[in-house]
């Protein structure tokens, strides 16, 4: 009866198909996002994109947290996997608030700092999308799981500086004209540098499980 019951419930391995849709999603709007400041007339069209992959994300996240929900056992703690698909779901988030500020104060030209932190940021995901898959094996992936988090710091690191210099050139560049501008201009600069942190708690929730499994 046992045996039966339980082969109605998700199964251990569906968590990992379920890591690996969502983090492609995450890519999806990552490189949505980086299209989206390139600017031009096209510039609505990525932050539509960048909207139906955030809730394409929050489809899979609901699906996540059923299963932990109905399945006996887990492939690591139910708190974990909690945390973990919550911090992936929030750097997608700041994405979506990203474009939605941009859709607001209808933006179509962005500066060189808002273009670079977006390539740096399809970075993180991509490395968070290779991290995931090799969770199923985390004793024998432990120096690569490691090498991959301390690299999505690195670039949160970087990200940050290029948003402390971003707000600099956009205060010299706007300090005698429309503040207007400088703050619309830092209020994308925010949410950019928030999407960075969210993938920085990823990295950390990564490390979390791997320190507890090891």
């Amino acid at each position: 009866m046992l045996r039966w019951f339980r082969a109605f419930l998700p199964k251990e391995e569906r968590f990992f198909d379920l890591f690996a849709r969502h983090a492609q999603t995450v890519v999806q709007g990552a490189l949505a996002l980086q299209d989206m400041l390139r600017g031009g007339d096209e510039t609505p069209v990525f932050c539509q994109r960048v909207n139906q992959f955030e809730n394409d994300a929050d489809g899979i996240t609901r699906e996540v947290l059923t299963a932990v929900r109905r399945t006996f056992i887990t492939p690591f703690d139910r708190g974990d996997i909690k945390n973990l698909i919550t911090a992936m779901d929030d750097a997608i988030d700041q994405m979506q608030q990203t474009a939605k500020a941009v859709v607001l104060f209808e933006v179509r030209t962005f500066e060189p700092p808002m273009r670079e932190i977006a390539t740096l940021l399809v970075e993180c995901a991509n490395l968070v999308s290779r991290a995931l898959p090799l969770m199923q094996s985390i004793g024998n992936n432990v120096a690569m799981l490691t090498s991959i988090t301390e690299e999505i710091g690195k670039l949160e690191g970087r990200i940050d500086d290029l948003h402390d210099i971003g707000l600099k050139e956009l205060f010299l560049k706007h300090r005698d004209g429309n503040s207007m501008d400088f703050v619309v201009g830092a209020e994308i600069y925010k949410h950019l540098e928030k999407v960075s942190d969210r993938f920085d708690d990823v990295a950390n929730e990564i490390n979390s499980i791997v320190i507890e499994q090891v």
